[in-house]
């Protein structure tokens, strides 16, 4: 045994629909070593597994998880292991069921679930977020992201309401279903709870318009004739426009009729359908969060850096301009679930 693995105090799974990520990390929740594997919960690993695995699906659930850290565990039994993400729906190995929005932070690494694999070993797993609504939101994987991030945050640097003692912060995931969460930091307890959040399928529709409709036909892949930027702004503001107002599902088509007249050629026609997009998600949140009376002192982004940077730019745009991108948060988010769970001495 090395000494990088007598340094293990952690093993960490970001367990999502089509990827694994698994983290060793060492004391303060450093990255020792970091495995990606393509066996999400949608796509395990199609192979004739070994006879003491079985056949069933939660075989399948078994082998990826021993491909991805079972050495590890060897090398360092006393380490606990967890995961969050979809490896914890119905889907999953084994369900975590949601807990309730609004939510103390603190109370979500108390409520893990448990997976005893075969060899033994204990898989804590993180529980997914519900807001019971008319129209129901659920999350699984972000909100270790949103502890991962609120953990970084600075309560003396962040503005207090001096009365109430206490701030909101709106804390971005943008992806193929972009969330938007509300936190509102206690100041005085230094706590923060989960008030609300939004889901925006941006992504995903996104990549739907451009590879199964005929916005997609005069679409073309690489560098735009001109200033990519300004078509991605170009399509950021139609939301703000009179024309806007009739919704996404009428100025999409201006996509194609931009193209048509010669104003947008093949590749500005992608930057200006993702600005179009993501102006829209903007213009309704920013609808959403006037007519809750959210006003947030701080605005965290969580994801792909490139990604974070188109949202940054629309969210200027939108008259929401203090960003900052939070990274590591998965991991660190990972980490501090852990601790509250007492899986780890602080």
């Amino acid at each position: 045994m090395n000494q990088a693995q007598n340094q293990t105090q952690l093993i960490a799974l970001d367990w999502g629909t089509s990827s694994l990520r698994a983290y060793r990390l060492g004391a303060d929740s450093s990255v020792l070593e970091l495995r990606s594997l393509p066996w999400g919960v949608m796509k395990l690993p199609q192979v004739v597994l070994p006879k003491n695995f079985g056949v069933d699906e939660t075989a399948r659930f078994e082998f990826a998880f021993e491909e991805a850290c079972g050495d590890w565990m060897r090398a360092s039994p006393h380490a606990p292991v967890i995961a969050a993400g979809m490896v914890g729906s119905r889907q999953g190995w084994r369900e975590a069921p949601y807990l309730s929005v609004p939510i103390a932070v603190d109370r979500i690494g108390s409520t893990l679930s448990t997976v005893h694999t075969r060899g033994g070993q204990i898989l804590y797993i993180v529980p997914g977020l519900i807001e019971n609504s008319a129209l129901p939101n659920v999350m699984r994987g972000e909100e270790t992201q949103v502890i991962g991030a609120l953990s970084m945050l600075d309560f003396a640097k962040t503005p207090c309401h001096a009365e109430q003692q206490q701030d909101e912060i709106l804390i971005g995931l943008p992806g193929s279903h972009s969330k938007w969460v509300q936190v509102r930091l206690q100041h005085q307890e230094k706590q923060s709870h989960i008030e609300h959040f939004h889901t925006f399928m941006t992504g995903e529709v996104y990549a739907a318009l451009c590879e199964h409709t005929i916005l997609g036909r005069s679409m073309q892949t690489g560098d735009v004739k001109g200033d990519g930027d300004a078509a991605f702004d170009r399509g950021v503001l139609v939301a703000q426009t009179p024309a806007g107002r009739a919704g996404v599902l009428s100025t999409i088509f201006s996509t194609r009729t931009l193209g048509l007249t010669g104003v947008l050629d093949g590749a500005a026609q992608r930057e200006y359908l993702s600005g179009l997009l993501i102006g829209h998600e903007m213009a309704a949140l920013q609808a959403l969060l006037a007519q809750q009376g959210f006003q947030p002192a701080r605005i965290l982004l969580v994801g792909d850096a490139a990604l974070c940077g188109r949202y940054s730019r629309a969210l200027s745009a939108y008259g929401l301009d203090q960003v900052e991108i939070a990274v590591q948060a998965t991991e660190l988010g990972l980490w501090k679930l852990a601790m509250s769970a007492g899986l780890l001495v602080a």
